[in-house]
């Protein structure tokens, strides 16, 4: 019996140039929501991009997945990039057109341009839409330093206050974004929709002996970076990190399991100092990730040290929760003064990776310290952030559009 009957009649559309199924691995909210929406008896549609030549679509577990030839890679630079938002604005424009009975689209960045596609269609067939912020577009970039132009600031500034605008409701991922667009656009409706912990998938448990040998990790400590390699991951710290270390002489063995724009180089870097403690997996699947989770005692979560990145809501933090991690992160923020209220790991200073050493020594020596932490991850994913919580209060934000 669905937990909300009252939405049932209702039929959603989700534009998320980046869906991804636990099957093919990566980030997968978007799937989360999709499937909280089936669940509740909601009919569910997605359009998406991939980087195959032809148009595909299925049925994923009740999800209706529209595959559209739109290729996109981090490893892709501005042009490319740019290139591939703007082919998927338009290709999900027409397919959603023909679409029949569709209430209400939900829209999720990044990037910016998902909200161009949502735009579109309200204003050439009055489908109302909800637009998900997981990052701030166009800020994240600017403050990065990959959109320097005077006049297209301009432009992606007023577009994005359009696209909050002519929103029907908002959806931020953190509280900081929440407040960001109450300073840029006054008397919207905003929701917080958290990221979510999978506490079915990822479970606290024993090392296995097995991994452990597969790993070569036998008597290590083992610190995983699990994600994305891109830019604003800013993982070159994670190599001094590791170098850090190694010259402290440090039992800890990295890991780093991902793909992206600056994995060569990260590779290269690693060879150059003659790492020794450090693996490179490339990008794995779901399960391939929680063999990685099983053998691990720290999570890392890595951003540049740009302050817009700090209201972010980075998937790998809410895995290590569930897997019940020790967190790491060298970030400010939201995430940091979470982790230091509940005692789930350590915060670095950003400018010097040599922190790294000072404060995970401890856990190494002391196991109630390291288990004390692992313990407290584990509770805020069971209390905070729980897929059943935040699916629940997901599927409640389109109680209003059973009339339509």
């Amino acid at each position: 019996m669905a937990l909300f009957p009252f939405i049932c009649r209702v039929k959603v559309l989700i534009l998320h140039q980046h869906f991804n199924t636990p099957q093919k691995g990566g980030a997968i909210r978007s799937y989360y929501l999709a499937k909280a929406l089936v669940d509740q008896g909601i009919e569910t549609t997605v359009i998406t991009g991939c980087n195959e030549r032809v148009y595909r679509n299925e049925n994923y577990e009740g999800i209706e997945v529209h595959y559209l030839p739109v290729a996109y890679d981090n490893s892709f630079g501005f042009i490319a990039r740019g290139i591939s938002f703007l082919k998927y604005v338009w290709t999900s424009v027409r397919l959603a057109r023909k679409i029949k009975s569709i209430t209400i689209c939900y829209a999720i960045s990044t990037p910016l341009t998902t909200g161009i596609a949502a735009l579109w269609l309200k204003r050439k067939t009055k489908l109302p839409y909800i637009f998900e912020v997981g990052d701030l577009w166009p800020d994240a970039p600017i403050q990065m330093g990959f959109v320097k132009n005077y006049f297209l600031i301009s432009i992606l500034k007023k577009l994005e206050k359009e696209i909050y605008y002519n929103a029907a409701s908002i959806v931020a991922l953190s509280q900081p974004i929440k407040e960001a667009i109450e300073k840029k656009i006054s008397g919207k409706k905003i929701h917080i929709i958290s990221n979510i912990a999978d506490c079915d998938f990822y479970k606290p448990e024993e090392k296995s002996d097995q991994l452990e040998q597969k790993f070569k990790t036998k008597g290590k400590f083992v610190v995983s970076y699990i994600g994305a390699a891109g830019v604003a991951n800013g993982l070159d710290y994670l190599i001094e990190c590791a170098n850090a270390s190694r010259k402290a002489n440090l039992p800890i063995h990295f890991i780093l399991c991902g793909d992206g724009a600056i994995l060569q180089y990260l590779k290269s870097s690693a060879e150059k100092l003659v790492l020794e403690n450090i693996s490179f997996t490339g990008f794995v699947d779901r399960d391939a990730v929680k063999e990685v989770m099983n053998i691990t005692d720290a999570v890392f979560v890595s951003f540049k040290n740009v302050p817009i990145l700090e209201t972010g809501s980075p998937n790998k933090y809410f895995d290590g929760l569930a897997a019940g991690k020790v967190i790491v992160i060298n970030f400010g923020g939201w995430i940091r003064n979470e982790i230091e209220l509940t005692g789930c790991g350590i915060s670095l200073d950003p400018r010097h990776p040599t922190d790294f050493v000072k404060k995970i020594d401890p856990y190494l020596n002391n196991k109630k310290m390291l288990m004390d932490a692992q313990h407290a991850s584990r509770r805020i994913a069971e209390e905070k952030y729980s897929r059943k919580q935040i699916a629940a209060s997901f599927a409640s934000i389109f109680k209003e559009f059973d009339h339509l």
